[in-house]
């Protein structure tokens, strides 16, 4: 195990507790977990709390503790942290809140975590405005209330889950799925250790085998770069639930980009690029974790399912349709080696009905389960609700579990009890069925996500790791700015980006002969409007001079001058390509059906940057008007390499200017037949400082 920072508090031989009732309730649930190291209370009256003798002061304590529960009021925290970091403690847990998080409401929170982070120095704090650690491993809790977990044996092993929201965390350990947790940490305000460092320490712990994240904001890209990379190094996969889909997230800004790339748009991308897999509900969360403790992440996307229902197999089939998992059809071999171990009425298939015919029958359940997971799957389901057993028996469903345990030990597969209804697996029978090797997961919606996000791992496991991305150091000097179409339109040409030829003009005789001389058809803008079709202020596809007169005089005052632009023909299909920076993550691009319903039809996909040229194809196969760049329906092919050619321009720009480009907005970019190019018609550019 690597020695960090944070391996005093998380095999901790002393424990400082100071303050009133918390501190209380922290030697008491340490007590009740059998913690096997001394407990040092620490108060100003009492001579005794839980039994245990009390001290003064940290001047008192009989030597310098692994780890301390600070539960004092916020000014005094500042003191007790600065005493224990000269008495050379390991980590200290700030309980307090009033500190940053009170934001507006409290003009000295933020003064005070600054000077809690400087009394704190080099020694280690969590939170403040958190409830600490619960230790399931070696029984040390620095928890100031109950909590729903029980101890780990000596040799098992067990999830570690980190979340800002202590409540949630609470609720967490009050599962019922059987789910082992080696260690719950909140994270608090993270005025000094943050989420990815507590979350390396805890993957450190060979005691853990997954790691889930309850994110609200990401603190510090490089530190989950760095996070995401050790978890592969050790073979520890992460699933995180990150808050902040809703519409009220999206920053507000000028380009179609920014309405399509809001923070969560960024926040996904970012996981994704790290191999973190994302889940959108708790219950998802705590199955996923439970699959990934038992098999890790998984090989591939396959699946297959057995249950003595049709019904049954329906849902199973329905459940993943549009999933990035899937159940793929029998071969006809395969197909052949599960229809000689059932009845001639059964209809082989996946998901497979093997009906009742054999149900109890041991020696027949082993068969046709081996017969059905030898195919080869990434995960092989068995779909099975046991009998509520106040009111039933279920005697008769454990030759169903042998039949499966046996059928995986064989073909050495990856298996998963699925029940239909969430609570129809015991609790009881959950560490019985790991043990075997199986996967009890509740709930056939959590099931999919779990198989989801494990299936994503194992696939981003296999790609070399992502580049780190492209933050600033600091965000660009100087007051925003957005010149015109012409202006931005130079500056990309200039960058080396397929920008058509075109000219400012200040009235119709200038447009006029600026058309004879780039040659006809061109297309006519009206300069400083943002969102041009939505004010008439296009002209595409003149013809003459007269045309270009008649444009000209119809489109004199709504701006602020002419363009004259060559007009692209020929186009196959028509693009958005966006950049919006963000501060967390630095550029970002949106890749998406353009023109101008972009909002409407939401066909897009966001990457974060630098990405490679296979990442950014695989991004625009993933879109739903791909097959129109593909020759849809006989229409010519379009040429995707220019398409390429293009938006990796386009990236490298928004990297060299991480932090000075706010906004970028291409739309469209049209992509014309093969041979014939990709080409910027219409570019939106916001400016924070001197482009390079």
């Amino acid at each position: 195990m690597a020695s960090h920072k944070l391996d005093r508090l998380l095999r901790p031989k002393t424990i400082a507790v100071f303050g009133g009732l918390q501190a209380a309730e922290v030697i008491k649930q340490s007590q009740k977990m059998g913690f096997a190291g001394e407990i040092w209370p620490v108060h100003p009256k009492h001579d005794e709390i839980c039994g245990l003798k009390v001290y003064r002061s940290v001047a008192d304590l009989p030597g310098s503790p692994d780890a301390a529960f600070v539960g004092v009021n916020r000014f005094l925290t500042l003191d007790i942290v600065r005493e224990l970091r000269e008495a050379g403690a390991g980590v200290a847990v700030c309980y307090a809140s009033g500190f940053l998080e009170a934001g507006a409401d409290d003009a000295d929170g933020a003064r005070l975590q600054q000077e809690l982070v400087e009394a704190a120095g080099d020694m280690p704090i969590i939170g403040p405005n958190c409830y600490g650690l619960i230790n399931y491993c070696d029984g040390a809790l620095l928890w100031p209330d109950q909590h729903g977990g029980r101890r780990l044996g000596a040799d098992e092993r067990g999830v570690a889950i980190i979340t800002q929201s202590s409540n949630i965390a609470i609720n967490m350990t009050m599962q019922t799925r059987g789910l082992p947790i080696a260690h719950v940490m909140t994270a608090g305000n993270q005025a000094q250790t943050g989420l990815p460092d507590m979350a390396i320490a805890l993957l450190e712990d060979e005691r853990v085998t997954a790691l889930g994240l309850h994110i609200e904001a990401f603190q510090s890209a490089p530190k989950f770069e760095l996070l995401a990379r050790r978890a592969r190094e050790l073979g520890k996969p992460i699933v995180a639930m990150k808050v902040g889909r809703s519409a009220q997230a999206r920053a507000a800004t000028v380009s179609h980009t920014a309405s399509l790339a809001g923070s969560d748009a960024s926040s996904d991308a970012f996981l994704k690029r790290l191999g973190i897999a994302r889940v959108d509900s708790i219950a998802s969360f705590l199955e996923t974790l439970k699959l990934l403790h038992v098999h890790g992440p998984l090989d591939g996307k396959t699946l297959c399912s057995m249950s003595c229902s049709g019904g049954e197999a329906s849902v199973m089939a329905d459940s993943a349709e549009g999933r990035a998992v899937e159940f793929p059809p029998l071969s006809p071999e395969h197909r052949a080696r599960v229809k000689s171990t059932l009845g001639t009425f059964v209809a082989v298939a996946n998901p497979l009905d093997y009906h009742t015919f054999i149900w109890n029958n041991e020696p027949a359940l082993t068969e046709t389960f081996t017969a059905m997971v030898s195919g080869g799957f990434s995960l092989s389901c068995l779909v099975l609700d046991f009998p509520r057993k106040d009111r039933c028996s279920d005697v008769d469903w454990w030759s169903t579990v042998r039949g499966f345990e046996n059928a995986l030990r064989t073909n050495k597969a990856k298996g998963a009890i699925v029940a239909s209804i969430p609570e129809n697996i015991p609790e009881e029978y959950m560490a019985g069925l790991m043990e075997k090797g199986i996967a009890p997961l509740c709930g056939i919606t959590e099931a999919f996500d779990a198989a989801e996000a494990a299936a994503f791992i194992g696939q981003a496991w296999k790609r070399s790791p992502a580049t780190s991305v492209a933050v600033p150091a600091g965000d660009g000097a100087g007051e925003t700015t957005a010149p015109d179409e012409a202006e931005a339109k130079a500056r990309l040409r200039s960058a080396g980006l397929p920008v058509p030829e075109g000219r400012r003009c200040a009235n119709s005789g200038e447009a006029v002969a600026t058309a004879n001389a780039i040659g006809y058809p061109v297309a006519l803008k009206a300069l400083g409007i943002a969102h041009k079709s939505e004010q008439n202020a296009v002209r595409l596809n003149l013809g003459d001079a007269d045309a270009v007169r008649s444009a000209a005089d119809d489109l004199a005052g709504l701006g602020f001058g002419l363009y004259v632009e060559r007009m692209v023909t020929g186009a196959v299909a028509e693009l958005i390509v966006g950049i919006v920076h963000d501060p967390q993550f630095g550029p970002v691009m949106t890749l998406g059906t353009g023109g101008v319903l972009v909002e409407l039809l939401q066909d897009s996909v966001t990457l974060l940057l630098p990405s490679s040229r296979d990442d950014i194809e695989t991004a625009l196969r993933s879109l739903r008007m791909f097959p129109l760049l593909d020759g849809y329906r006989g229409k010519p092919k379009a040429d995707l390499e220019a398409a390429l050619d293009a938006i990796m321009g386009i990236a490298a720009l928004a990297v060299e200017n991480a932090g000075r480009i706010a906004e970028l907005d291409i739309n469209p970019l049209l992509v014309c037949s093969k041979g014939q190019g990709a080409w910027i018609a219409d570019a939106l550019l916001v400016t924070k400082g001197e482009l390079r």
